[in-house]
């Protein structure tokens, strides 16, 4: 397939898939349930973020990774796709549909620290490999890093309703793992090109270190959403306790001394 045909199907794809977001968003507003719309605008732009362009030099082509891999899927993950999808369809769908997030597979691949290694092994696989000089920018390539960047995202954030829980010491650890990986993947392509790859030392120096401070900026968001997450939990358990206790005292909520 030639870049051309791919950069087309990829646009006709993004189209598609925002189009049925809105077709779900749309039929839950029409039946009166509640559905924001900042989670079209943010899940639209994460859309869009796919199809950034390319560039023929290596720092261009960095920029296009970090945005596919990184910026698009956060975008993505905070229009809660799955939630609405769950919400959207008909009865029945949605029995198969939690049979398969409920599945032994589902709960694997989606256990924080098996997609932190999926998603930084497949970077450095592809960087620190002959890879790279085999297959070039191809498409494809795009898709996949999109993928595996989405697949990371959903298991830390985990925004979606997943029947296998994961505590956020779990989640917070595959971050850290994550991030560390990503940072010494580029520094080493700071220090050496791709092997098989002739780079401008220049152009080669200046996308490691967007794809270091650009990863940085990305996985402190990440690290945002679940210290938040965190709060709202903390504060959720000492509501329970407080209720807890008015209950063994006999004591009723709003009760003053």
């Amino acid at each position: 397939m030639s870049a051309h045909a791919g950069h087309s199907l990829q646009a006709l794809l993004a189209v598609a898939v925002f189009a049925a977001y809105e077709a779900g968003a749309w039929r839950l507003r029409r039946r009166g349930d509640r559905w924001t719309p900042r989670r079209d605008v943010v899940f639209g732009a994460g859309v869009a973020a796919t199809l950034v362009p390319g560039a023929p030099t290596f720092t261009g082509h960095m920029l296009q990774h970090v945005v596919l891999g990184m910026v698009a899927p956060v975008l993505v993950v905070l229009g809660r796709p799955v939630t609405l999808l769950l919400r959207a369809v008909p009865k029945t769908a949605r029995h198969r549909l939690k049979r398969v997030l409920g599945s032994w597979a589902a709960g694997v691949l989606v256990f924080p620290p098996v997609a932190a290694v999926i998603e930084a092994g497949s970077l450095w696989l592809l960087y620190r490999t002959s890879l790279f000089a085999a297959i070039g920018d191809e498409p494809w390539l795009h898709g996949h890093v999109f993928l595996t960047g989405l697949l990371f995202t959903t298991a830390v954030c985990r925004l979606d309703p997943f029947r296998h829980r994961v505590g956020l010491g779990v989640r917070a650890g595959a971050l850290i793992g994550a991030a560390a990986a990503h940072a010494v993947l580029a520094k080493t392509l700071y220090v050496t090109p791709p092997p098989g790859v002739l780079l401008a030392v220049a152009d080669r120096q200046a996308g490691a270190q967007l794809m270091y401070y650009g990863g940085d900026v990305v996985e402190l968001g990440l690290a945002l959403i679940v210290a938040l997450q965190w709060y709202a939990a903390r504060g959720r358990a000492d509501v329970r306790a407080r209720r807890a206790r008015s209950r063994r005292t006999g004591v009723p909520r709003g009760a003053r001394s």
